[in-house]
């Protein structure tokens, strides 16, 4: 019997990634299994095909102009789950949030999450993601056991850490072929709390000081994360004031004895506000109205606070307390700028900080972390260094020529900006930013030569 996927609607829809700006039109199919997707390769769209999670790529990474976009959503199950060694089998379109729910019981977190829990384990392949541990920890790709991927050609094949097929499938953005499965080593955790410590920085002088050298904990070893949230608007001598929060995995033990959570100290209870509305003035994300909100936010923040027990979603997925938080900038969407530098280039990154204040952009806090050693895809976007990124208004006045700007100073720097983040970055200075990128095309051309999945970022930077 001939398998059929289900088409979600027969005519092109508007699609485009969170940051809702340049959406193009394709034909959206919702696979309910992996013979869905091999047939719907098979159907051969002139236009080629991509694999879609949620929706969270801030560009054109996940987006597909005039061919078929597959929903891999309706793929979303834990195939097993085996608690002694640590790992669990999974589909390619579960959410990392329902992985959470399921495993957060059990005794295991994800030993790397994004700012949000609502990306796909395909997604999070696909992008190599990365949190806030990423010094001791890596990206995701380094906690990924196996991967049963669809290529192009109909086979389904299982790349495994070390070969040059996982190399360019993590962080490849979709382009190798479709992620079926994913084997995952989790984190053993004896609660869902997080220790956090938080204080107040004056000034990006005295942010880069604290962050040079990572404080002991309480045991001896270094905070599992750690987040500096900028003040944007702040200037003179305010410029690159933050809110530095470093957070570890609080112990059963830790907790005092009368807390609420000993009673079920793995339970899972992220907090959730109500949604913006469809249409936000731009008024409300205005600088005056953003330049006070950001000087309530450091003065309500505390000076100094030490081992302060919070739920872990509260601190590492900031981008879920306000559902559909995208709204915010209004209906022509905003411009993420994500770039990383090495050490040894803080000069630039103080640089990049201070125009982005002279500038007086409205935008929510700035976030800088740090960075460890470099994971193994090739088009992964961490390197030993440190992340800035900011969300900025679409059609600031003047935005498309700073950000080119900053562009350079990053190139200069030896540094790079995140493709799975991007949709205006200029061809010509990705191969720089990405040295593997050649071995990328060429294993690409082998795999795909009829260029049957395609993307609008792969049109724009001619992958």
């Amino acid at each position: 019997m001939a398998v059929e996927t289900r088409v979600l609607d027969d005519d092109c829809v508007p699609i485009s990634g969170w940051a809702r700006t340049s959406p193009t039109l394709a034909r959206v199919r919702r696979p309910r299994g992996s013979a869905e997707v091999a047939a719907a390769l098979r159907a051969g769209d002139p236009r080629g095909a991509l694999a879609r999670g949620l929706g969270r790529a801030y560009g054109d990474a996940a987006q597909n102009a005039g061919g078929t976009v597959l929903d891999m959503t309706g793929l979303a199950r834990i195939l097993a789950f085996d608690a002694a060694a640590g790992l669990v089998v999974c589909e390619a379109g579960i959410s990392l949030h329902r992985l959470m729910t399921a495993l957060l019981p059990r005794g295991f977190f994800l030993p790397v999450t994004p700012a949000t829990r609502y990306v796909t384990a395909g997604g999070a392949v696909a992008a190599d993601v990365h949190g806030a541990n990423h010094p001791g920890a890596g990206s995701f790709a380094r906690h990924v056991v196996a991967l049963d991927l669809l290529t192009p050609d109909g086979e389904v094949r299982t790349a495994l850490p070390g070969t040059p097929l996982f190399d360019a499938t993590t962080g490849g953005l979709g382009l190798t072929g479709i992620v079926l499965t994913v084997t995952l080593r989790l984190l053993s955790v004896e609660t869902s709390l997080l220790s956090v410590d938080t204080e107040r920085v004056r000034d990006l002088d005295e942010l880069m000081a604290r962050l040079a050298v990572a404080p002991p904990g309480r045991e001896g070893a270094p905070p599992a994360y750690e987040i500096a949230r900028i003040d944007p608007l702040a200037r003179g001598a305010a410029t690159g004031r933050a809110v530095l929060i470093r957070a570890r995995h609080a112990p059963y033990a830790a907790l005092p004895r009368r807390h609420p959570a000993r009673r079920a100290p793995l339970a899972f209870r992220p907090v959730t506000l109500p949604a913006p509305p469809p249409y936000v003035p731009g008024g409300l994300l205005g600088r005056t109205a953003l330049g006070l909100a950001g000087a309530l936010r450091y003065g309500a923040a505390p000076r100094r606070s030490t081992g302060r027990l919070r739920p872990l979603s509260a601190v590492l997925h900031p981008l879920d307390a306000l559902p559909h938080g995208n709204r915010l900038y209004g209906p022509g969407g905003f411009v993420p700028y994500r770039c990383a530098v090495p050490y040894g280039q803080e000069e630039t990154l103080c640089r990049i900080v201070r125009r982005i204040a002279a500038r007086r952009f409205p935008a929510l806090p700035a976030v800088l972390t740090r960075f460890g050693d470099a994971g193994p895809g090739w088009l992964s976007y961490p390197l030993p260094g440190w992340s800035l990124g900011i969300d900025l208004p679409a059609g600031l006045p003047g935005l498309p020529a700073f950000l080119d700007a900053l562009d350079e100073e990053v190139l200069g720097a030896g540094g790079r900006v995140q493709l799975a983040a991007d949709s205006r970055v200029r061809p010509g200075a990705v191969a720089a930013m990405y040295p593997r990128l050649a071995d990328f095309r060429a294993l690409r051309a082998a795999l795909d030569p009829g260029a049957v999945l395609r993307s609008d970022l792969s049109r724009r930077l001619a992958f």
